[in-house]
């Protein structure tokens, strides 16, 4: 059976907090979703698509007559927000490059427009296209996928944002000035794409949050996560369970049980689709605890019980078995890599 997509549960933390500052609660926003409160605050809670839109319907239910909300949602977003996926964007050599990037690895992200680019010998222009999406939330996802690449675009920027035109096919008017109170953009109308319009000059000069080796590392991690969200079989089975309900302390007689095999079954399946539970797992405490150093402030006591080690010495073993360094020295190069100087 195939897995789809799924997506880490900080893109729903935002969207609560969204909703909050319009007064709707927590319960209120997560409604028929199968998300639990608690679940927002737990690194390795992952969501469908299904449960995505669910809250996204929410949103749109108790707040119909917001003009230009999803582009103010997508405001919301940064970064930060998307862990791997965005710190391989941000340690790019240029916001070209960046913008390839994020294209290359877009599935890692919120978005649900196909992306693409054009450009010309002045401008660079990325274009959103919302034809895929289910028709009563097409305006509303278009506005925030062009409004989180705005932001996105906006942190990585030189010298503020490089936009020279933020255009749509069909923008109603309230929304219009909406989006030009929240920007300071007025955008056009009845153009013949919706995009955003950057200057290539601008759009080809050297970040400085560049840095060669952590773009490295950050790709590889990049296209491992890729692999897993979209791994069909057993495996892609145990992958969603360490993720999910299971955790990273789970035994293979956990998981079996879980996935209905006996232990035997289970380590057979597994071996005909050319993996190990051990190797499985190894592989999934390596990349979690790279997140977690990079984009949260959990201790290294708390990170070694979270990924199932019975210590912090032997997580901190492992970690140097990973990445030849400690996870201080880690947690500091990756934070310092992330300062604009």
């Amino acid at each position: 059976m195939k897995h789809h997509l799924m997506h880490p549960a900080t893109i729903a933390q935002v969207m609560v907090n969204f909703a909050n500052r319009f007064g709707i609660d927590a319960q209120t926003c997560l409604l028929d979703s199968g998300i639990a409160l608690e679940d927002l605050s737990r690194p390795n809670t992952w969501l469908s698509r299904s449960q995505e839109i669910q809250l996204l319907e929410n949103l749109l239910t108790n707040l119909p007559d917001k003009p230009a909300l999803g582009f103010e949602l997508g405001l919301q977003y940064n970064l930060a927000t998307f862990g791997i996926w965005g710190f391989a964007i941000r340690t790019c050599p240029t916001l070209a490059d960046a913008i390839k990037q994020a294209l290359r690895y877009l599935p890692l992200s919120t978005a649900y427009c196909r992306f693409s680019t054009f450009q010309t010998s002045d401008t660079l222009t990325i274009t959103a296209d919302p034809s895929a999406i289910e028709p009563h939330l097409q305006q509303f996802l278009l506005e925030r996928d062009l409004g989180t690449a705005l932001n996105l675009l906006g942190e990585m920027g030189l010298h503020g944002i490089p936009v020279k035109r933020l255009e749509f096919k069909n923008l109603p008017e309230s929304h219009r000035s909406r989006i030009a109170d929240l920007t300071g953009i007025q955008p056009g109308n009845g153009c013949s794409v919706n995009a955003i319009v950057l200057d290539r000059r601008m759009a080809e000069l050297t970040l400085p949050t560049y840095d060669a080796h952590m773009l490295r590392m950050f790709e590889d991690q990049c296209a491992r996560q890729l692999r897993m969200r979209q791994e069909d079989g057993v495996v892609g089975q145990v992958r969603q369970l360490l993720l999910g309900s299971l955790g990273m302390v789970c035994s293979l007689e956990d998981m079996a049980l879980a996935l209905a095999l006996s232990p035997r079954s289970l380590r057979r399946r597994l071996n005909d689709e050319g993996h190990s539970f051990r190797e499985i797992l190894e592989t999934e405490r390596k990349q979690l605890a790279a997140h977690l150093l990079s984009s949260h402030s959990m201790t290294q006591d708390e990170m070694a019980l979270h990924l199932g080690y019975g210590d912090t010495a032997s997580f901190t073993r492992a970690f140097r078995r990973w990445y030849a360094c400690s996870p201080g020295d880690y947690r500091r190069k990756q934070m310092n890599s992330l300062v604009i100087t």
